[in-house]
């Protein structure tokens, strides 16, 4: 059983919810991200999505693309990035999950990303700007591999192709709650529940709702509609501060209180 799997089943047989956080690889210095790492774990991260800094982000907002062009600055690569996750994964026993564009990783060499990234011990990958019809390029060489090819459903995709989607693969279903790219809202569409609704009905896999999450009340309302919150720019931008105190309210949010109502 994959550590995906074995965490995910873990969550389901304890009636829990996932959170988790996503940071940008390099944004503070490429050296600081083992203890990023470890730091989200100990605050109560289910699992953790590293982002890979790239010169065009289309699905990413300002804070995540400064982020990325503070990273960018400082060197980091993916390659870079792979190997400090390989010397940071004795440390981490909890899922990791690569967040990168499809031009880095046709640059790397398929293969050898796939690879690499399995020697690192990544357990699943993002591909925001990989469509449906076009995964064959990576999609095999991920699963050859043992690394999961996680996807993404938006407000505006047929149930149907959901229903394709939730056929694949078996790590979770990232449900985009937004129109647009990453970044804080102070409240979500009101359409929102019955999307995600529709998404639990129709996926065989777990949902995680990701975009605009900003805090623990959020999180909690939105995981009473699905499996689990995914949450980005808020934390990029705690971590960015230094601030602390606001960082473990935000990902031990399952933990302290009680989901609230919609």
């Amino acid at each position: 059983m994959s550590r995906m799997t074995e965490c995910f089943k873990r969550l389901k047989d304890g009636n829990e919810k996932a959170f988790v956080p996503y940071i940008m690889a390099g944004d503070g210095g490429i050296n600081c991200l083992e203890e990023r790492l470890v730091l989200l774990e100990r605050l109560g991260a289910t699992a953790i999505e590293v982002g890979i800094p790239f010169s065009d982000p289309v699905a990413d907002g300002p804070v995540i693309q400064e982020a990325g062009v503070r990273s960018l600055a400082s060197g980091t690569t993916l390659k870079g990035t792979i190997e400090h996750l390989a010397g940071a994964r004795a440390s981490i026993s909890i899922p990791i999950i690569v967040m990168t564009y499809l031009n880095p990783i046709l640059a790397y060499g398929i293969d050898e990303f796939c690879r690499d990234s399995k020697t690192a011990g990544i357990d699943g990958v993002i591909v925001p700007d990989l469509p449906l019809e076009e995964e064959e390029l990576i999609e095999p060489s991920l699963t050859n591999t043992g690394i999961e090819l996680i996807r993404l459903v938006t407000l505006t995709t047929p149930i149907d192709r959901i229903r394709a989607i939730s056929e694949k693969g078996n790590g979770f279903i990232y449900a985009v709650t937004v129109k647009g790219v990453t970044g804080g809202r102070g409240s979500f569409e009101e359409g929102l529940p019955t999307f995600l609704a529709e998404v639990k009905s129709a996926s065989r896999l777990p949902v995680y709702a990701g975009f605009g999450v900003t805090s623990g009340e959020q999180a909690r309302k939105l995981a009473n509609y699905c499996d689990g919150v995914i949450a980005g720019s808020k934390i990029v931008q705690l971590l960015h501060e230094g601030k602390l105190a606001e960082l473990e309210e935000l990902v031990s949010c399952f933990k302290k209180e009680k989901m609230s109502a919609f």
